[in-house]
């Protein structure tokens, strides 16, 4: 297939994804929810990072907890007392438990009295500098829970990072196409990285835009630039092209 060929599939898939009917069956139909940019955050991170499974689960575990949360993230979590956090106790979705809701919003109790926007905590030029910093700064409570470390990844182990990465390309880009929110404006899309799962990667690897056998953060760097080659300025637009590919197992 030659590069024309490969860009002119890439943009096919894009526009036939990157449209607002894919809002209600994806994760990011939660922060949509929203239109405070502090609950567009909260909201879109507990929806990032339980981004794992079949996508309505995802979305149905995401608005159990919001309901917990009576609809309202930053007030909750910014106003709650003790007693309001006992039945997260008993919350779960697969691996994720209540230990590691509660260190959630621990976390985010803690930075937003200090910080306006979660975007402050994303500080860096590079994007493993970024994650990196934010790993560690997640991880920053003296109470922090070892066990919930597995939920944060980072670059610093290697790891695709998918679910930040799908994060941040949920608050940074922002198209006439009204699916990504671009309510950040601190990170350009050129700093973004792709967020690498089974479908993207499957469809990345049949256009020959993927040669390393693993899947880790190489790859995503590997993956990342030669995206590069058919957009510079926002080459994480084409996961919406190669997930799409992926899910319809499209024969490339």
């Amino acid at each position: 297939m030659t590069h024309s060929d490969k860009i002119e599939l890439l943009e096919q898939y894009y526009h036939k994804y990157n449209q607002v009917g894919f809002i209600k069956d994806d994760p990011i139909s939660i922060p949509h929810r929203f239109s405070k940019l502090q609950d567009i955050e909260i909201s879109g991170f507990f929806a990032a990072m339980f981004s794992w499974g079949q996508r309505i689960t995802i979305i149905n575990k995401c608005n159990a907890l919001l309901a917990m949360m009576d609809d309202a993230p930053y007030q909750f979590i910014s106003q709650h007392q003790p007693t309001d956090l006992k039945p997260f106790e008993s919350f779960k979705h697969r691996t994720f438990n209540g230990t590691d809701a509660l260190y959630f919003m621990a976390f985010l109790q803690d930075f937003y009295q200090s910080h306006h926007s979660l975007e402050e905590a994303f500080v860096g030029t590079k994007m493993k500098e970024i994650l990196t910093h934010f790993h560690q700064q997640f991880f920053a409570l003296e109470f922090a829970p070892k066990r919930t470390q597995k939920h944060i990844a980072t670059p610093a182990r290697n790891s695709t990072c998918k679910r930040l990465n799908m994060f941040l390309r949920w608050m940074v880009r922002k198209d006439n196409q009204g699916v990504d929110l671009g309510v950040w404006k601190n990170i350009s899309t050129q700093q973004l990285m792709m967020p690498l799962d089974v479908h993207v990667e499957r469809s990345a690897r049949k256009l020959g835009l993927i040669k390393r056998k693993q899947r880790d953060w190489k790859t995503v760097e590997e993956l990342t630039k030669n995206l590069k080659r058919f957009d510079p300025n926002d080459p994480v637009r084409f996961d919406y092209a190669l997930f799409g590919m992926g899910l319809e197992n499209a024969d490339i």
